[in-house]
Parts: structure tokens; sequence; C-alpha cells
């Protein structure tokens, strides 16, 4: 089987000299280029195509989510992988929210970084064990029931007929994603599908 190859972005040189140092170690694996932020990692995607973007998320001169976005937006077959140090929500929803396959944490042993990297290649999202929690928890028992302006987006949509697909293409988004905000808005509305959603949403005057 072909290497995976690999576009590396971080803005410290001793995380990206780190980083490509093993996986120039292990079979499977080729870097083709390393990025220091988001506005470079877009022009050396779209230029070497590669299979997955090792994407940090804070970064001087263009961040990661920006940059997933960007990607999204130019319809780009790269997967990314967001290799990160932040974990919270405020820094979780946006980079999923903007198209990223999956999301590790920089302390992740090697071996868990290197599945991670083959599992993305292949489209399957790939969450560390704290995130994965922590999504979940959101989705069963969503403490704040207001919905946010991403998911009102989606539910004004929603009401205009909008389709799934529609809805990821207007709003640079995957499917996946508009999936989960829709299953945010059931569960924060007591809606069991999308007319009961809006039905809802406009007796609360949610909706214009």
């Amino acid at each position: 089987m072909a290497d995976i190859t690999l576009l590396i972005v971080d803005d410290h040189p001793v995380v990206r000299d780190g980083l490509r140092g093993m996986f120039a170690a292990t079979t499977g694996f080729t870097v083709l280029a390393e990025a220091a932020d988001g506005r470079e990692a877009v022009a050396l995607a779209d230029r070497l195509r590669p299979d997955v973007v090792l994407m940090d998320l804070r970064m001087p001169g263009g961040g990661g989510v920006e940059a997933i976005t960007e990607l999204t937006r130019r319809g780009l077959p790269c997967k990314v992988l967001v290799l990160t140090t932040y974990d919270t929500d405020a820094d979780t929803i946006p980079a999923i929210e903007a198209g990223a396959t999956g999301y590790l944490l920089k302390d992740a042993p090697r071996d868990e970084l290197f599945t991670a990297v083959r599992a993305a290649a292949e489209g399957r999202t790939v969450l560390s064990p704290a995130i994965a929690s922590r999504l979940v928890s959101r989705v069963r028992d969503p403490r704040d029931k207001s919905l946010t302006a991403r998911e009102l987006e989606v539910l004004r949509l929603v009401a205009r007929g909008t389709s799934n697909p529609e809805i990821a293409t207007e709003l640079f988004i995957s499917e996946a994603t508009v999936k989960t905000h829709l299953t945010h808005i059931y569960a924060k509305l007591g809606a069991k599908d999308r007319a009961a959603a809006v039905a809802t949403a406009y007796d609360r005057h949610l909706l214009p």
C-alpha cells in the first residue's frame, strides 16, 4: 500500500521537527511539507494534496479553524486531524464545525497518533477520549437550553426547507456537523424531528 502523505502545521519549529522525525522513523508515512501557520497550510495543501493535514489551532499569522474552513470551502480531498494542547469546547466545537475529521491532544501516545492518522486518512472520525466523552455528555444532557448562534442559523435554513447537504454547503461545514447541530437543537427544544423543531421555534419566537 502507498504511504499516507502528511502536511504538518504548527508554529513551533521544535514540534514540527519532532513530528517529522516520528513519522519518518515509521513505515507507512511520508511527510510532504511543514507549515508555520494556517495561510501557509492552505497554500501547501492546495499544491501538494496530502492525505492528512496535522493541524495546530492557535497560530500567529493564521489560525487552524480558519485554515480548516478554507480547506473545506475549496473542497480539497485532504483530511484534517487537529493536534493541539487545547481541549475546551471553545476550541473543539469550531474546529469540528469547520470540517476537521478528528481532534487529538498533543499528549497522546505516539501509537495513538499513528492510529489516528491512519483512521483520518480513511475518513473515519477520531476524537481523543476526553473530548469524545464531553461531546457525548453535551448531546445527552445539554446544560444550556438556549440555542447557539450557529444552531439558529441551521434552524433558519431547516425552516426554509433546506436539506442537510445544502446546509453544509451554505455554512461551509460537513454534513456530519449539520447532523450534530440538529441533534443539539432537538434536545434543547424537546423536538423529535425537523418539523417539530421548527414549530417549537416559531412558538418560542426564535424564528422571525
